[in-house]
């Protein structure tokens, strides 16, 4: 999740928490039932005690005290650092998840240094002030450490006195609370079909204006695109217009689709948003700012339902109660050359989405491994690696190496597992069933396919 040119935040609350040191920078389990991976101990070591049941009366009004009421009453002084104090010799780790959420807002050095030392203390690892928020949150992930008692309520109230427009986005459902961070951005909570309305947001693009290849003289060929076919139309979506937006409602081969572009987690997805129950309006997906291990959180701008955005199914709100799970078509990662000779009746989105943005600025900006937490990533794989993922009749997710998988067919040889065949569309790779019907496969970095899939298996291992 980046910033794009039209983003200047204009928070009014933020001004008011100078004093306090917040500024805009960038659910409660047990304890984790099963040993840890020896690579998450090797690389994490391992989690301190974890006590289990409510807080103490004294240790709940320390919380309100430093998380709660220093954002709602946008101060810090005595009382919070005392609190704070209280909670590090409480040697509770599960309360560093709310320092946690409060680092990801600190600016004033000395009030990062007052909780990084709180939390060495509670995770019994040293934290450095300016790395904080990163190395903390990372341990917290690895070790599944539980939250306190009714986390939701403090961790609500941090972010939404801190940065408006989640009130509604921070209920309970079926989304770990734990997990979920600020991106950097504002929500896009504009209505739908305002695409050229600005905001201070990562701005969707609603029923795009589209032209024909040949028209399309500001694409290089080897310009990445997104490639989708419904129903025989085919359609070229550009890294550089996905990377600025993030979010597209369009509608292709008389289906109404929804998609979302993760530039963190490399990963294109398409959903059909016109099969839901009846009496449902169409879903209309949005940016909510937030993330998930490195992913985008997105929303229903009519409901406030969020789904998760690697799997498509509403975690929260009227959507997830209704059991809403969005069907996905299969997303082609390629280069347009390649997209246009393979499929030369596609129409591709107008040059003007991409506001301009340099379209190599990504490039460089990850290579040291993800920018926000993730926690651990599954070593069978490079982090970045790009794979291509499916779920198979059975249930089963399925990672391809995209690289070794590619080699493979273009060698001739066939690649099945249960009912998915992988095929060569236009230079990239998706996958079909026996009868040939699209699976809904899409490609991704390793990290984020194997961490919203941790039982996934590896094509080849």
């Amino acid at each position: 999740m980046v910033l794009h040119p039209l983003s200047s935040f204009k928070l009014p609350v933020l001004a008011g928490l100078i004093a306090l040191g917040l500024t805009a920078q960038s659910i409660a389990q047990s304890a984790p039932a099963d040993p840890l991976p020896d690579y998450v101990t090797a690389q994490f070591g391992t989690p301190p005690d974890i006590p289990d049941g409510p807080l103490s009366p004294a240790l709940q009004e320390a919380v309100e005290i430093a998380f709660i009421d220093s954002v709602t009453q946008q101060t810090w002084g005595d009382a919070q650092q005392i609190a704070l104090s209280q909670i590090a010799q409480s040697k509770d780790p599960r309360i560093a998840w709310l320092i946690s959420d409060m680092l990801r807002f600190v600016s004033s050095p000395r009030l990062q240094q007052s909780f990084a030392e709180a939390a060495s203390e509670l995770i019994d690892q040293p934290l450095s002030a300016g790395a904080a928020w990163g190395k903390l949150t990372d341990h917290l992930m690895a070790w599944d450490m539980p939250a306190p008692p009714d986390y939701l309520t403090a961790k609500s109230a941090i972010f939404t006195n801190i940065v408006p427009g989640w009130e509604r986005i921070f209920v309970e459902g079926d989304i770990d609370w734990r997990l979920v961070s600020w991106g950097g951005v504002l929500i896009d909570d504009r209505a739908f079909d305002t695409t050229d309305d600005l905001c201070n947001c990562i701005p969707a693009v609603d029923n795009p204006d589209v032209i024909p290849a040949a028209q399309a003289t500001w694409l290089a060929e080897d310009d990445i695109v997104f490639g989708i076919v419904v129903n025989g139309e085919a359609r070229a979506y550009p890294r550089q217009i996905m990377e600025v937006r993030e979010m597209v409602n369009d509608t292709l081969g008389g289906r109404d689709l929804g998609i979302p572009y993760c530039t963190l987690c490399g990963a294109a997805q398409a959903y059909f948003t016109d099969a839901v129950p009846a009496g449902v309006q169409r879903p209309v997906l949005r940016t909510s700012g937030l993330l998930i291990r490195s992913n985008k959180v997105m929303y229903d701008i009519n409901t406030f339902s969020v789904f998760d955005t690697f799997l498509g199914k509403a975690v929260t709100g009227p959507l997830a109660e209704k059991g809403v799970a969005l069907e996905q078509a299969s997303v082609v990662t390629t280069d347009w050359a390649s997209w246009q000779a393979s499929h030369p009746e596609t129409t591709v989105l107008l040059e003007r989405y991409a506001l301009g943005r340099n379209p190599n600025f990504r490039n460089g900006r990850d290579a040291n491994g993800p920018i926000f937490p993730v926690g651990d990533v599954d070593p069978r794989l490079p982090v970045h690696e790009d794979v291509i993922g499916v779920i198979t009749a059975s249930g089963q997710p399925v990672a391809f190496q995209r690289s070794t998988a590619l080699a493979a067919l273009l060698r001739g040889e066939e690649i099945r597992v249960e009912n998915v065949k992988l095929e060569v569309d236009a230079g990239g790779i998706k996958a079909v069933g026996r009868d040939g019907s699209d699976l809904g496969s899409h490609q991704a970095f390793w990290f984020a396919w194997s961490q919203f899939h941790p039982d996934t298996q590896l094509w080849g291992s």
